[in-house]
């Protein structure tokens, strides 16, 4: 499989997803700046990482969506490309209109930061298939905006159509429905606020 993980200015967990998906996959994976304008060739794997882009000026994730390359990730997601967005990596993406609502911060105005107990809300997406059936799952999670919201509407929209794929046991967010993370409706695009690349070798 081809990888690459997107890297901006603040990103602090770019090489924590690199070796994430190397050992997870054998296959070596590119770092893209994103300052670039094109993506390597042939890819099937995209990943927006967690940190802090642009230092969270304006709003979380707001600089980074408009910085070049994301132009190249909109395209390779149209193209059927998969795309996982982690932490900041689901705000930009929320941000960038890849997918619905947004995040806001925290409930109770904290940073978050402890192992949480999550539910498989489907484990019928691409990115979910290999839990076969295990309903539960625990990951790291770090963020003080990572509170999801979505209006009536939108919220309708993607419960009813299965795009909610990770839901909180606890909610420490506030997130609505407990939402931890959802994928876009063609189901090649996931965001989710959780760290898996904090959760890959049984030792994390």
């Amino acid at each position: 499989m081809s990888a690459a993980v997107i890297v901006f200015p603040g990103s602090n967990c770019d090489r924590d997803c690199k070796v994430a998906v190397e050992r997870s996959t054998g296959e070596p994976v590119s770092m893209v700046w994103h300052a670039e304008t094109e993506l390597p060739s042939g890819l099937d794997l995209i990943v927006i990482p967690g940190g802090f882009s642009y230092g969270d000026y304006l709003r979380c994730g707001a600089m980074a969506a408009q910085s070049p390359v994301m132009q190249a990730v909109r395209k390779a997601a149209d193209d059927g490309v998969a795309v996982v967005g982690i932490c900041n990596g689901f705000q930009i993406l929320c941000e960038a209109g890849m997918l619905p609502g947004a995040l806001l911060r925290n409930q109770g105005l904290k940073y978050v930061c402890k192992p949480i107990a999550l539910t498989v809300a489907n484990g019928q997406t691409r990115f979910t298939a290999g839990y076969q059936g295990q309903r539960e799952v625990t990951m790291t999670q770090g963020n003080g905006d990572g509170n999801f919201f979505a209006d009536a509407e939108t919220l309708a929209r993607i419960e009813g159509e299965g795009q909610v794929v990770f839901r909180y046991v606890d909610n420490p967010n506030g997130s609505v429905n407990a939402i931890a993370g959802i994928q876009n409706a063609r189901g090649n695009v996931l965001g989710m606020m959780p760290h898996p690349d904090r959760a890959f070798e049984a030792e994390l």
